[in-house]
């Protein structure tokens, strides 16, 4: 559950970072860009709380 909860917290971040990056270069539009980085935005925290931070077993 835990590498799962990591992947999509990455695929939120990702989702807030690359999208600039496409409006700057003129690939897609403002209103694609709002709606992934919403998306990443949902996803990182939604997923991140439940994996940061959290004490793991050693033994």
């Amino acid at each position: 559950m835990k590498v799962f909860l990591k992947i999509v917290s990455l695929i939120g971040l990702l989702l807030t970072m690359i999208p600039p990056v496409l409006i700057f270069m003129g690939k897609i539009e403002l209103d694609s860009t709002k709606m992934l980085m919403a998306f990443g935005m949902v996803a990182w925290f939604v997923s991140a709380p439940f994996w940061i931070n959290k004490k793991t077993d050693v033994g």
